[in-house]
């Protein structure tokens, strides 16, 4: 009992002391926390302005002022160089270490045949067949067929198209383009190239010059302008978009629209606003390069294209049933 009575003693002593030591303030020593943050002391609005008194021999040593220093000057930035320009005269060579050896000769040069290649210096070609189809209208049934080919590199190539329409045991219309396409920019493709229509009526040869590629939002978009003989012009807009339903089902709506400055009743077209195709086909893709699918279209004429139609026995318009496949590689 009496030793637990002496620690306890002993304990209270050294709290009492400290404390005591605490409440006579800080030691000249002790680092100022308030000046590692750099927050300087805001002054009381009660505090009396301070008096200037001699020091007396209790008061502790005050820290001698720092001594005055010359004000440093102002960094000019207009005179700071960023990057680019002549480099400084003291700069290192950039060939001090490479031994007097160059790229494409020496020791180190690689064979022509092992000649290292970026991947825009490559070739590469595709075939898709966007369209092979079977419809079913009111009046007869038709074969369709919409493709494409190319062939060359990221940013010249070799473009051909290729569309028609096969109905009654007879070729009705078909669109044939060979083009050369350049890279706009990443997602689209200026072309430029003649264009050929065979099938019913005279065959017409035009010069085409349109863009394709990759709109905002995923759209993939297909414009170009014609210029055919005797002053003949056209215009043809075609837009595709594609919804996943799962990672294999695929919804995908389709418009193409044709308009042509100039009739051509030979062919069964007028000018102006000639025809509308809407469509909607959902597909399933078996494997990445081949896809079946199931839909339905909606085609549209207009103006004279209408009436020419309506002569010849045909229909204003037309809902289709369509089953085919799609396939590239």
């Amino acid at each position: 009992m009496t030793n637990k009575y002496n620690l306890l003693t002993a304990t209270m002593t050294v709290l009492v002391l400290s404390g005591s030591a605490f409440a006579q303030g800080v030691p000249a020593g002790a680092a100022d926390h308030g000046a590692h943050h750099g927050a300087a002391p805001i002054p009381s609005e009660r505090a009396s302005p301070p008096s200037e008194a001699a020091p007396t021999a209790s008061d502790p040593p005050s820290v001698a002022p720092a001594p005055a220093t010359r004000e440093q000057p102002a960094m000019d930035h207009g005179e700071m160089q960023m990057q680019g320009g002549s480099p400084p005269p003291d700069a290192r060579d950039p060939h001090a270490y490479s031994d007097g050896f160059v790229r494409g000769s020496g020791k180190y040069s690689l064979e022509p045949g092992f000649r290292l290649r970026l991947g825009d210096e490559h070739r590469y070609g595709a075939l898709l067949v966007n369209r092979l189809e079977r419809s079913y209208g009111k009046d007869d049934n038709a074969t369709a067929f919409d493709a494409q080919a190319w062939f060359g590199t990221s940013y010249n190539r070799l473009v051909v198209k290729a569309e028609g329409e096969r109905s009654r045991g007879a070729l009705e219309h078909a669109r044939t383009e060979l083009l050369w396409g350049h890279a706009l920019t990443a997602y689209f493709d200026a072309q430029l190239g003649i264009r050929y229509d065979s099938g019913e009526g005279p065959n017409r040869e035009w010069l085409a010059v349109g863009i394709q590629g990759l709109a905002p939002y995923w759209f993939e978009l297909d414009a170009t302008a014609y210029l055919g003989s005797s002053g003949r012009t056209a215009l043809r807009l075609e837009a595709e978009y594609e919804l996943l339903v799962t990672q294999r089902l695929i919804l995908q709506p389709r418009i193409e629209v044709n308009a042509y400055g100039k009739s051509d009743r030979e062919r069964g077209i007028g000018s102006g606003l000639s025809d509308v195709a809407a469509g909607l086909r959902l597909r399933y893709e078996i494997t990445r390069q081949f896809a079946p699918y199931v839909g339905v279209e909606w085609v549209r004429r207009y103006g004279e294209t209408e009436d020419l139609a309506r002569e010849a026995g045909g229909r204003s318009d037309d809902t289709r049933l369509v089953a085919g496949i799609r396939f590239w590689f």
